[in-house]
């Protein structure tokens, strides 16, 4: 059951992200859905690790290394040319730049919340574990 939770909330990241990309820039890239899968469940952790106060601040930060990273391989490394943020001001390597970095705290924030909705209201509660099981 932990698994399918876990998928979902991946699948359900990957297609927000995209989604927000499709209203932001009008255009997206299968790419994205990974990233966006992947800064979906890493907010997750972080809403569940952190004090909510901090949860929007490292929740930006943890998202734009992650685009930073994804930039790197899907842009530099592969040439897709999926962004190129080299005309913003303060970008590094055109693959981030400040201005995203502080739009991703309002939107950290949002994740944490749909997250917390999520699992708290939507999914079933996991059975408790037993020690030293793996779930």
């Amino acid at each position: 059951m932990a698994l399918f939770q876990e998928v979902s909330l991946f699948l359900l990241g990957g297609g927000t992200y995209v989604a927000l990309e499709w209203l932001w820039r009008g255009l997206s890239h299968p790419s994205m859905f990974l990233l966006g899968g992947l800064c979906f469940r890493l907010l997750g952790a972080l809403r569940r690790h952190l004090p909510p106060v901090w949860v929007p601040l490292f929740g930006a930060i943890a998202v734009t290394a992650l685009e930073f990273l994804t930039g790197l391989v899907v842009n530099c490394w592969l040439g897709w040319a999926v962004w190129d943020y080299s005309t913003q001001p303060g970008n590094l390597l055109g693959q981030i730049c400040p201005l995203y970095t502080l739009l991703w705290i309002p939107l950290s924030a949002a994740a944490a919340g749909a997250d917390w909705l999520i699992r708290e209201r939507l999914l079933p509660p996991l059975p408790p574990r037993r020690p030293g099981e793996v779930q």
